[in-house]
């Protein structure tokens, strides 16, 4: 014969006595919190991992994509800037000389594009629950760095196709390819916000971009400009990133030079007042998404 006890209840704390979170507007300029973002960073991956699915989902050619665009964009340089127009291309082979810079273009110009309309695009996340909107543009951002590493395999691809090989100059490709991170993420900060307030943002930045794209030595040479002028061409950061990518991979003797010094500092700035700028505002996204 079994008997059966009853467990004992266990005893639940009064209301009063459960401690309490209170989450308030910022006000101000207030701090980065990067610590907070670093304990929501599995959130971050997988924000990461849903855009770079996202990006391809119901496509015919799935992640070729991102080797199509730079690659016939490479070929409608090469027959009207290389062959027809003559334009120099440091005495490497236009195609690859267009092809090295594309590379990292496209990667920023993908991730600024992107980046600009995160908030929108995730508005009802973001006015229902709380993590640090922080990590919605920098997941983008990062997202773009598999179609990067694909191209970047053509490039070297390419690279051996023409015979080239890279000098010791390539110690610096990680720079180069963090600055293109940096200016990538800080210009999506700063037209992220934006795009929050004024909607007429997703019309300017394709635009934008196009036109950025040609204000960068993609399809010439920043040699083509002499000094001081091609110093100041620096304040185009993403001047800076191209000419150190033919540099690094190609060892053309356009060494970067003070335009990469230029670059940099312009860079950091975006990021910088990029994100004290996302972090003033973020109080009002909830409000205006």
């Amino acid at each position: 014969m079994t008997t059966k006890t009853k467990a004992a209840p266990v005893p639940q704390k009064p209301v009063g006595d459960l401690p309490t979170i209170l989450i308030k507007p910022s006000k101000g300029w207030v701090s980065l919190r990067l610590d907070e973002l670093w304990a929501y960073r599995e959130l971050l991956y997988f924000f990461i991992w849903r855009d770079v699915k996202i990006r391809y989902k119901q496509t015919i050619m799935g992640v070729s994509w991102a080797i199509i665009q730079p690659l016939f964009t490479m070929v409608i340089f090469s027959l009207f800037f290389g062959r027809l127009a003559g334009i120099p291309s440091d005495d490497v082979p236009y195609p690859i000389f267009s092809y090295s810079a594309l590379v990292p273009w496209t990667f920023f110009s993908n991730a600024f594009i992107q980046a600009s309309n995160s908030l929108v695009n995730n508005a009802g996340m973001i006015k229902k629950i709380y993590f640090p909107r922080l990590a919605v543009p920098l997941a983008t951002v990062l997202a773009g760095s598999f179609d990067f590493v694909l191209a970047f395999i053509v490039l070297l691809g390419m690279m051996l196709y023409f015979g080239i090989t890279p000098t010791i100059n390539v110690i610096w490709l990680p720079f180069f390819v963090l600055l293109a991170l940096i200016t990538s993420l800080g210009v999506g900060l700063w037209f992220s916000v934006m795009n929050v307030q004024f909607r007429d943002v997703r019309y300017i930045v394709p635009f934008l971009s196009q036109a950025w794209m040609f204000a960068t030595p993609i399809a010439y040479p920043s040699s083509l400009l002499p000094e001081p002028w091609r110093t100041l061409y620096g304040l185009n950061p993403m001047a800076g990133v191209v000419e150190g990518f033919r540099w690094a991979l190609l060892g053309t003797k356009t060494a970067p030079g003070p335009i990469i010094i230029v670059s940099t500092l312009v860079s950091v700035a975006l990021l910088v007042s990029g994100a004290f700028y996302f972090r003033r505002m973020e109080k009002t996204f909830a409000d205006v998404t």
